[in-house]
């Protein structure tokens, strides 16, 4: 039977069993939009801004496991997705964007909105491909999702141009191809594996450092029964916090920048570190010459391209997470490592992560998000709110966190939260975003209203880009350059000391949520904390916003400065 490529491609997500689809028309996407028309097993969601398509896109992925599907048109609709594809490839989320393309006969010629997004995406994306004959459209289609949700997930970019749109060929749909030289590695090498055994069973100070692999992996129960066997202490990247549950015995806490005392005190000790499903980046290691400088490093990671490529390691294991902690398994023991252990205890209790500051501080906030919610999914965004999510929440195979780690993307928290949302409707799902980024895509709380989704927004307003301004603070001479967000032209060229006398914030955010007819909720003291919370809970058609009024200049602590090893430390 013959087909339009348009409705090829709405049978191919059909066969992949796509039921949601983020999507924005446009002229070059509109035969596409067209077949989508009044269709029952996929919902198209419409956003109001294709960053923010994106990112809930990639929300949906992370909270469900599914792959994340988009569409747009080309020109700025292909292009407006850029940063949302560097996003979810840094960390890994499996994500299929198609765009809309000029036909095929006009590519090169600067025809209206046209781009080269496939050149454009390539350096930041898994695979991307233009699509130039209509007979080889259903195979690209198939190993597109193929190699987004296969070996290490990764984002591919698929461009339609119009006219293979509406030319007619086969609806033929493969249930499985062969990809040429894409081999992901399923298994594990068992010599490697008793090698990585041996040298754990030797060791006197081991410690588990837990990646995202293992998450994206989910091998939460496999790590969890591998750490209580051996009885080994585990410490996490931000991307991996929650893989074993935050209140166990065994869990110290997070590595790197911003970690705790007693996590960076012990991969600086530890004479053993076997690391699984982590890249090893900056943010974690302080300065490389002193990463663990005392410890024979095991590396298990699905990318061969990651293991030694930013820390030597003497051991390296191929493999996905969940095969290798699986084949671990089957022959792990207890390790006799008690005084390693009352060590770490030591570090913990001497050094606890708390705020000093009295009244209404994050630590509260977070705390009474830990006391409220059983079963939530916390996306946050990027910057100090952040880093006191990844300190203070209690995260378990019950709770969920979604936020930008590679990248690092303001504006990630709120529209992933949707995304969340949608593909998990019976959980809570909140945001904890920063007055700068919840701007950057503010607009999507009409979709949040429209698609009547009760997602919970704390605002942490500080007034300030808050991160940066603490690193003006600490290390610039408290120049506060382009960070202050109450700045009017009428101020002073030089201000480094908020006072009463600082212009009016603005927005508004309860009054902006209103407008949108969300709930506004503005809370300035400690004590109005688990009321918020409560009305939140109790508003079932449409977002809540709750902003809280947190100092002007709260600092994340510890932080390890700029260029330093993670055990100097500047603690308060």
């Amino acid at each position: 039977m013959l087909i339009t490529g348009a409705e090829l491609f709405v049978k191919a997500l059909k066969a992949e069993q796509i039921d949601t689809l983020f999507a924005y028309p446009g002229g070059q996407a509109i035969d596409l939009f067209h077949v989508l028309y009044g269709e029952n097993d996929i919902d198209v969601i419409l956003p109001r801004h294709e960053q923010g398509l994106i990112h809930a896109a990639d929300g949906y992925a992370r909270s469900t496991g599914k792959v994340g599907v988009c569409l747009v048109t080309s020109g700025p609709g292909a292009t407006n997705l850029v940063t949302g594809i560097a996003t979810a490839n840094y960390d890994s989320v499996p994500l299929v964007c198609f765009t809309g393309q000029v036909p095929t006969g006009l590519i090169g010629n600067d025809a209206f909105q046209e781009v080269d997004i496939v050149g454009i995406t390539r350096s930041i994306c898994k695979y991307a491909v233009t699509v130039r004959k209509r007979e080889d459209l259903a195979v690209i289609i198939k190993k597109a999702f193929t190699i987004a949700r296969t070996g290490k997930p990764g984002v591919v970019v698929v461009d339609l141009p119009k006219d293979i749109q509406k030319e007619y060929g086969s609806d033929e749909y493969p249930e499985k191809i062969e990809i040429r030289g894409y081999k992901p590695n399923l298994s594990v090498h068992a010599g490697q594996i008793k090698k990585a055994l041996e040298t754990l069973n030797s060791a006197k100070k081991p410690l588990f450092l837990i990646g995202g692999g293992v998450s994206i992996s989910h091998a939460h129960s496999e790590m969890q029964k591998l750490a209580e066997i051996t009885g080994v202490p585990v410490i996490t990247t931000i991307m991996g916090k929650g893989v074993i549950p935050t209140i166990h015995d065994l869990y110290i806490g997070n590595i790197g920048i911003h970690g705790s005392y007693a996590a960076n005190m012990a991969v600086s000790n530890c004479d053993v570190l076997f690391s699984i499903g982590t890249r090893f980046n900056d943010r974690i290691t302080g300065k490389i010459g002193h990463f663990a400088t005392h410890a024979a490093i095991i590396h298990i990671d699905i990318d061969p391209a990651s293991i030694s490529r930013n820390i030597e390691v003497d051991i390296p294991i191929v493999a996905d997470a969940k095969t290798a902690i699986s084949a671990l398994l089957e022959k792990a023991q207890k390790l006799d490592i008690g005084e390693w252990s009352e060590q770490i205890e030591q570090w913990k209790s001497q050094y606890p992560l708390f705020m000093k500051t009295k009244g209404l501080t994050p630590e509260k906030i977070i705390r009474e998000i830990n006391h409220t919610f059983d079963h939530a999914m916390i996306a946050t965004d990027v910057g100090q709110n952040q880093l006191w999510a990844t300190q203070f929440l209690e995260l378990s195979d019950k709770k969920q966190l979604l936020t930008s780690g590679g990248l690092g993307t303001m504006g990630y928290g709120f529209p992933a939260a949707i995304g969340a949302k949608i593909g998990n409707p019976s959980k809570d799902v909140i945001v904890i975003s920063g007055d700068g980024g919840m701007q950057m895509n503010i607009q999507e709380m009409a979709t949040a209203v429209c698609y009547e989704l009760p997602i919970i927004v704390c605002i942490f307003n500080n007034g300030y880009l808050g991160n940066v301004r603490q690193w003006q603070e600490m290390f610039f001479d408290k120049h506060y350059s382009s960070t202050c967000m109450r700045y009017r032209k009428s101020c002073p060229n030089i201000c480094n000391s908020p006072t009463e006398r600082c212009p009016e914030y603005t927005p508004d955010f309860t009054k902006l949520a209103e407008s949108y007819g969300a709930k506004g909720i503005r809370v300035t003291k400690e004590n109005e904390i688990a009321a918020a919370f409560e009305t939140a809970k109790n508003t079932l058609k449409v977002p809540t916003v709750i902003e809280f009024m947190i100092e002007p200049e709260e600092n994340v602590m510890p932080i390890v400065p700029p260029g330093n090893a993670l055990d100097d430390m500047i603690l308060v």
